[in-house]
């Protein structure tokens, strides 16, 4: 399973970069940094039924961080939700793929999201919503670690802690760095982990790069009770593209012909087991 999931968020980083690179421009460094996340929660812990993604006991999953739209849409087409050669579209006119997710364009995603620090709130939300239909399903939030500037996110950390939602599990793409510099530079948020719990949450790590850590942090945050959890994910951003890695420059961009030359030869050696 863990070699199987690997080689998904391979393929998804390698989709992402060649519809963004397509597209003209995007959030190339970002995308990177969460295909392991997404393949974990796509292919093994998210309930969800492709052919009916609206279906009343599925799990929901609410990207916060909604420039990460491009990697959502590599994880849903090779889930099934819709064919791969689809994502030629992306963030043309009238398409249903545009680079910030929106709702009401196409079914399985969960909300419309793009300005930050609104995600945690959504799934708070829809968590005492589950609660109080007294279902088993559960609510997923992928937010990123810039985005932990916003007070919003501490006023719904602090719904989270005082409605008892264990059903929710909040997700931290901790790659350090956010649309103009590091994060300790922009608005410091360490110790990150020790804030969330002081705010009533239980806390885990996890390299976010790492299938098996990802696998187990999933597994200890399903088994809380009567408290929300939050797994802090360690990532790079630009991750798998070498010139792209842990640079702010890749916040978003375009490439040029050769760069998208390297970049597709670096990910295809990988996914080939190459590298």
């Amino acid at each position: 399973m863990t070699d199987k999931l690997d080689e998904i968020a391979r393929k998804i980083r390698l989709t992402t970069f060649k519809a963004i690179a397509k597209s003209g421009h995007g959030h190339f460094g970002g995308c990177l940094s969460i295909s392991e996340i997404l393949s974990v929660l796509y292919f093994k812990v998210l309930k969800i039924d492709p052919k009916n993604p609206e279906d009343d006991n599925r799990d929901r999953f609410i990207l916060s961080k909604g420039h990460g739209g491009p990697a959502l849409y590599s994880a849903m087409a090779l889930r099934g939700f819709f064919p791969v050669s689809e994502l030629d579209n992306l963030d043309k006119p009238f398409s249903k793929f545009p680079k910030h997710i929106d709702r009401l364009k196409l079914k399985g995603i969960e909300a419309s999201t793009g300005p930050l620090g609104q995600g945690l709130s959504i799934a708070c939300g829809i968590g005492i919503s589950l609660k109080q239909q007294i279902r088993a399903n559960r609510v997923y939030v992928l937010l990123g670690d810039g985005e932990c500037n916003s007070g919003q996110v501490w006023e719904a950390a602090m719904t989270a802690s005082k409605y008892k939602l264990d059903n929710l599990i909040a997700i931290i793409d901790r790659n350090n760095l956010q649309i103009d510099d590091f994060c300790d530079e922009v608005m410091p948020t360490k110790p990150l982990g020790e804030k969330f719990a002081s705010f009533g949450w239980e806390v885990f790590h996890a390299d976010g790069h790492n299938i098996d850590s990802l696998l187990k942090a999933y597994d200890l945050a399903r088994k809380v009770k009567r408290r929300p959890s939050v797994i802090i994910a360690k990532t790079v951003k630009g991750y798998g593209v070498s010139f792209m890695e842990n640079l702010v420059e890749w916040h978003s961009g375009m490439v040029s012909e050769e760069q998208y030359k390297t970049a597709i030869e670096e990910l295809e050696r990988v996914l080939e087991g190459k590298s």
